[in-house]
């Protein structure tokens, strides 16, 4: 059965366990959603977030010195750059466009079903979970929520990790009792703008949506209480199964900022450290005053940088004890940082050695090696989501009357960008004739975009004569 008609509001399993019977449903979601609002989960969410868009914390770091009594002071009067040099953002696009850069090709025998699952994976939906992979390795795991728009299409909607607090019902985060989704959103209020955060709280009968005020929900009259997911003839129908789908970036939902942000921010800092130091040139040398002809320091700098000249008294004299700044320190530093952020990103390196001369497909492989263990971890999550969004095709298919394929196997095949040695593979592939199948040799060609298309065109070559003519087979 596709849909169940949607009864009055239930109170799930969920509810009833935590809230321990003391408080209602809506207070129990308003503390939990509170709670979870400043928690260190999604913290690290929306940090991920904001340094892949460049808002790292170096934009907000002071010079310090050494004050009077011995503490730490800002002081305005030195150079103080912050310099991002964005390695984060460089491993997590890395990470997208290795798994989902290129389309993602669904495998089963029934060929009806596989050209009817394009209509539905298009490039649209390759740009939609594009997006989702990149939220997943940000937050952890990114979330897709399935509907159906005004022309009754089925529609795939991306939701960033940290607006989403789940309600899981098994300890391995699988299957979801309840969701709130959290954002802001600015209204005017009569002449003035303001910002308001609005809460969705996803159910299995439809969404219930709030205003937030501190940890209490408001019943959201504007947008309205309560839509199901799907309305037919002025009836209400729910999924049999959650359209909120998760995919995790790894197992236990660690973004990757976690893994780099040390390493990032060393690397910043060191760019602005060096930079510093090459404009902070009065500074550079420690000066020595014998007999200066001044009452303080403040003065003799400001005639100093101002004269470019230093009036002392009788035997008065100005030496120096030079500090230099040694750039090649800093290069080897920073060379250290950028292979160990590489490193723990579990990405690669584009400049690598191994790529040098003539690489072999050996060396590229193990130089794509880190970045292959992670992405098959990420693949296997992502499977297993995929499972969960066919169904919700598979459903759609049966309603429109495209036909019953739910007990059709397909494999989901990620197909990665990867680099290779085309020579080296083409020249496999043609030892490898009369071994295995054509189309297994075509399938594994570096220039095949569709294996089945290139067998047909070698068919067709096969059977037709230099004039262009038919022969009688």
């Amino acid at each position: 059965m596709l849909f169940m008609e949607t009864e009055t509001a239930k109170i799930n399993r969920l509810i009833k366990e935590k809230s321990n019977y003391g408080l209602s449903e809506i207070e129990f979601f308003g503390r939990e959603i509170a709670s979870w609002k400043n928690s260190h989960v999604r913290k690290s969410q929306i940090m991920g977030e904001n340094y892949y868009k460049g808002k790292h914390d170096i934009l907000s770091r002071k010079r310090m010195v050494i004050g009077v009594d011995g503490k730490l002071e800002s002081v305005e009067n030195l150079p103080n750059n912050k310099i991002i040099d964005n390695q984060y953002a460089k491993m997590v696009d890395q990470k997208t466009n290795y798994l989902l850069g290129k389309p993602i090709t669904f495998d089963c025998e029934n060929e009806l079903y596989g050209q009817s699952l394009k209509k539905y994976f298009n490039s649209s939906f390759g740009r939609t979970i594009k997006y989702v992979g990149e939220d997943a390795i940000n937050g952890g795991l990114g979330w897709l929520f399935i509907y159906y728009d005004n022309n009754s299409t089925l529609c795939f909607k991306r939701l960033p990790a940290f607006e989403i607090l789940p309600f899981w019902a098994d300890d391995d985060h699988t299957i979801l009792d309840a969701a709130a989704r959290l954002y802001r959103q600015e209204v005017w209020d009569g002449i003035t703008k303001k910002i308001i955060e609005r809460v969705e709280i996803f159910k299995p009968d439809g969404i219930y949506r709030y205003i937030l005020d501190g940890s209490t929900l408001i019943p959201d009259i504007e947008l309205g209480e309560y839509s199901p997911y799907i309305t037919s003839e002025n009836k209400a129908y729910a999924w049999n199964k959650f359209p909120l789908i998760p995919f995790k970036y790894n197992k236990k939902e660690i973004p990757l900022i976690e893994r780099v942000k040390s390493l990032q921010d060393s690397i910043n800092i060191i760019l602005s450290d060096f930079q510093n130091g090459m404009e902070q040139s009065p500074q550079n040398s420690i000066l020595v005053l014998k007999n200066y002809d001044g009452e303080n320091l403040g003065e003799f700098r400001r005639n100093l940088a101002t004269y470019s000249a230093v009036k002392v008294r009788g035997d008065g004299d100005v030496n120096t004890l030079s500090v230099e700044v040694s750039s090649e320190n800093y290069k080897t530093i920073l060379e250290v940082l950028k292979k160990s952020l590489i490193e723990n990103a579990r990405g690669f390196d584009a400049k690598d050695d191994r790529l040098s001369c003539s690489p072999n497909q050996m060396n590229i492989q193990s130089m794509y090696s880190d970045i292959d263990l992670d992405a098959n971890g990420m693949e296997t999550e992502f499977k297993a989501s995929f499972e969960q969004l066919l169904w919700f095709v598979n459903q759609d298919m049966i309603t429109k009357g495209l036909g019953d394929f739910t007990n059709e196997d397909v494999n989901v095949i990620f197909n990665r960008d990867i680099l290779i040695n085309e020579s080296e593979s083409i020249d496999n592939c043609l030892k490898s004739v009369g071994v295995l199948s054509d189309e297994t040799i075509v399938s594994q060609h570096p220039w095949t975009v569709d294996a089945k298309k290139e067998l047909a065109r070698l068919k067709s070559e096969k059977t037709t004569d230099d004039w262009g003519l038919t022969q009688n087979e």
